[in-house]
């Protein structure tokens, strides 16, 4: 029987984005649809985040067992029990998933609807045999793995980050198509834990993060024993499951690169075919809903956020478009959007973790730019755990005001955090050297690094001549 609800709110996908919506409003007494035709907990929980993490660790550990006579302790080949490390990788989901159960969002008093989602009008959304008209509405249906239309990929056996999980034995050897994050951090994984792997990418790995660092992190794959193949255009694909075989154009000439299995890792793409969003009077292309600096579509009722607004696809960035919205749309309170704060991390070893501008884009944007910077193997914690092979870089504009930060090195992503903080709040280089940092920790190349911008000032012939002039004052 069909069935007619009228709410405060309607968010259509339960990811970071709208689960985090779904949860404020309904404790602030909303009434709360909450629409998802997947998975809850969205691509993080059940794709991305989460399974690609836990399978990092599983590879971590297996390289730490090779790596263990640096530490005077005896290494060995690690037996990698491929089930178990599907079990590993589904059990962290498991212990995951209640949080962003059905159960717990019906508890806050929404209403879920198992079914997809589309607009049947500006303000009516049908899903399955429900119709729901709403005062405001989310859209937060994240995004897909993009598959290029290369000749003879519709014809072979291939993996996503959305079906490469379901393995339960090791891939002999695995192409990646694709030199982001996704494949890059996959191609590590399955290296430690085992496969051969070749990464082809069209560019350069990890073209948005600044080259010198990525430099440093293309040297340990290298040295692993992955095969990086860059600038090299894939022309065809065929083959059948176990063997694969591709051909690319690379300087010219023809390479034919075969293998076991293939990753197709060349990026994401907005969850809105389905939609129907023509009808409500939004906005959108190929790359997104349109939204404003409140995140409003051009249906000023209807609100859009995370992968689905064409912006930077990161959980913690739908999470913060979360917090915007409820200001603007409960509170009624001046709310904007300012995602190019957000910092984003690759999860290989050694991390490489930005935030901010890099190097490029701010000379780009007009800035005056002074660099400092400081390595790993000028850090003592480093060198107790042998992870000296890195390098903290930070962009600097006028009057050391700090525009960027790069880092690579073993928890890249936990030594951002400062960084995102002074980029935030507009913050000068000279806060870091007021910061007493604890000895001996990784943490401390932040203030090494900012010392570093003072260092030709402090010890230049006029500074030397202050002293010299004090002196006589003894």
């Amino acid at each position: 029987m069909a069935k007619n609800i009228t709410t405060d709110i309607c968010i259509i996908g339960a990811g970071a984005g709208g689960l985090s919506v779904a949860a404020g409003a309904a404790q602030l007494g909303k009434e709360v649809v909450l629409i998802e035709a997947g998975e809850m907990g969205g691509d993080c929980l059940n794709f991305g985040c989460v399974p690609s993490k836990s399978i990092l660790a599983a590879g971590k550990t297996a390289q730490t067992m090779r790596d263990a006579a640096q530490y005077g302790i005896t290494p060995v080949q690690p037996d990698v029990n491929f089930q178990q490390v599907h079990d590993h990788i589904h059990s962290v989901i498991a212990a995951i998933a209640p949080v962003d159960s059905q159960e717990r969002f019906e508890g806050f008093g929404c209403t879920v609807i198992r079914e997809r989602g589309r607009f049947i009008g500006p303000r009516t959304v049908e899903a399955g045999d429900t119709t729901v008209t709403a005062k405001f509405f989310l859209i937060a249906t994240g995004s897909s793995p993009f598959v290029p239309p290369i000749k003879g990929l519709d014809q072979t056996p291939y993996m996503t980050n959305e079906s490469i999980w379901e393995r339960t034995e090791l891939v002999k050897h695995l192409i990646v198509i694709g030199g982001g994050p996704i494949g890059i951090e996959m191609a590590q994984a399955h290296r430690r834990l085992g496969a051969e792997v070749t990464v082809i990418e069209g560019a350069s790995i990890m073209g948005k993060d600044d080259p010198e660092l990525v430099e440093i992190v293309r040297a340990r794959l290298v040295k692993e024993g992955i095969n990086l193949v860059e600038g090299a255009m894939v022309q065809s694909v065929s083959g059948t499951e176990g063997a694969i075989e591709i051909i690319a154009e690379q300087d010219g000439q023809q390479k034919i690169i075969k293998g076991s299995d293939l990753l197709v890792a060349t990026g994401r793409a907005p969850n809105v075919s389905s939609l129907n969003l023509e009808s409500a009077g939004i906005e959108y292309s190929r790359r997104g809903i349109k939204v404003d600096k409140s995140l409003r579509t051009t249906n000023k009722r209807i609100f859009a956020a995370g992968d689905v607004t064409g912006g930077r696809q990161f959980t913690h960035v739908a999470g913060y478009h979360a917090g915007i919205i409820i200001k603007k749309m409960l509170f009624k309170a001046p709310a904007k959007n300012q995602e190019e704060l957000a910092p984003w991390v690759t999860y290989t070893d050694p991390e490489l973790s930005h935030v901010g501008m890099t190097e490029k884009e701010a000379k780009e944007a007009g800035h005056n730019v002074t660099i400092a910077k400081w390595g790993f193997d000028h850090n003592d914690r480093a060198q107790a755990e042998h992870a000296t092979n890195g390098l903290i870089k930070v962009v600097l504009g006028k009057k050391g005001k700090i525009l960027g930060a790069s880092i690579v090195s073993k928890q890249a992503g936990e030594l951002i955090g400062p960084w995102a903080l002074a980029v935030a709040n507009g913050m000068k280089i000279g806060a870091f050297t007021k910061m007493i940092a604890p000895y001996p920790t990784l943490g401390e190349v932040s203030k090494r690094a900012a010392g570093a911008y003072y260092t030709p000032s402090l010890f230049s012939n006029r500074t030397k001549g202050l002293i010299k002039f004090l002196s006589m004052f003894d």
